[in-house]
């Protein structure tokens, strides 16, 4: 019997609850998202609004003069130098990533498999090996310019390490992995007959690329930027090691807060003007991801 037009809605609705068997699988997620994420924010959130006394406790006498703190010209460029490297990072993972996301995405199942495998061997080595290794690369006696030396490029070794150029390779080493697998799961999903059919109404290869394969990419192309954005600003390990403390960005201030200087409500306060960032940067990207 087909249900009439008044019934529809209550029966799909009906549908939609979730029986006794779905609470309880999803009762470890909620858990663990209650254990690990609810509950250390909303501490994060009250320490944000308390006070700092001369022995480093916390004294919960709320006010917002952290926030004033946060907005201190000094932590504005701190925060603007943050934004500054950590978009030059995504620009270039989504410059280097997209065409190698593109290939292993088009490539033949065997081969693909392969490539996929090699993106994520850097995921089996710890972070902070891969980091030193790195350190030792670019170093002045190091094999890079040793390399440079030898084929009579340069002159005289270059001093990168412990520069912003060293920073920035690190962080673009660090999550280009990040922005090729959501663009690679994007582009194993194309569609072959619209790419096809571009080319024949007249489309040339640049036409379809920007006509057809980027629009239709876009999610992976959005979800990758957000993977790649949002954590390099508050990297503080890379700027530490690579860049020898002389970079200084947000992730550094706020582990320092929370260590040296024993301030937790003003690295508290950071930390939520750096959750707030977040919330408007992925609000903004599911925005204009609904709009394509």
């Amino acid at each position: 019997m087909t249900p009439t037009a008044g019934q529809l809605p209550e029966i799909q609705g009906a549908h939609r609850r979730p029986g006794l068997r779905g609470w309880l699988l999803f009762a470890p997620l909620m858990l663990w998202l209650g254990a690990f994420v609810i509950a250390p924010t909303a501490i994060m959130l009250v320490y944000s609004f308390c006070q700092r006394d001369e022995l480093g406790q916390v004294v919960f006498e709320f006010s917002l003069s952290n926030y004033a703190r946060v907005f201190d010209t000094t932590y504005l460029k701190i925060f603007t130098t943050s934004i500054k490297y950590a978009a030059i990072t995504t620009v270039i993972c989504l410059m280097v990533g997209y065409p190698v996301a593109y290939h292993i995405g088009r490539a033949r199942e065997g081969i693909r498999n392969k490539l996929l495998m090699l993106v994520m061997i850097p995921f089996w080595t710890s972070f902070l090996i891969r980091t030193y290794a790195w350190m030792s690369i670019l170093k002045e006696e190091g094999p890079l310019n040793a390399m440079l030396l030898y084929t009579r490029m340069i002159a005289a070794p270059l001093d990168i390490l412990y520069t912003p150029t060293a920073v920035i390779i690190g962080l673009v080493y660090s999550y280009l992995p990040f922005m090729i697998l959501p663009i690679y799961g994007s582009v194993e999903k194309l569609d072959n007959a619209l790419i096809e059919a571009a080319f024949d109404l007249g489309a040339g290869p640049v036409s379809a690329f920007s006509h057809v394969i980027v629009p239709l990419t876009r999610p992976g192309i959005f979800a990758g930027v957000l993977l790649v954005f949002i954590p390099a600003i508050g990297m503080f390990a890379i700027t530490d090691l690579m860049g020898g403390g002389r970079v200084p960005m947000i992730g550094n201030v706020i582990q320092n807060q929370f260590g040296q200087a024993r301030d937790w409500p003003f690295g508290a306060a950071l930390g939520m003007t750096m959750l707030l960032l977040f919330a408007a940067c992925f609000a903004l990207s599911m925005r204009k991801s609904d709009a394509a």
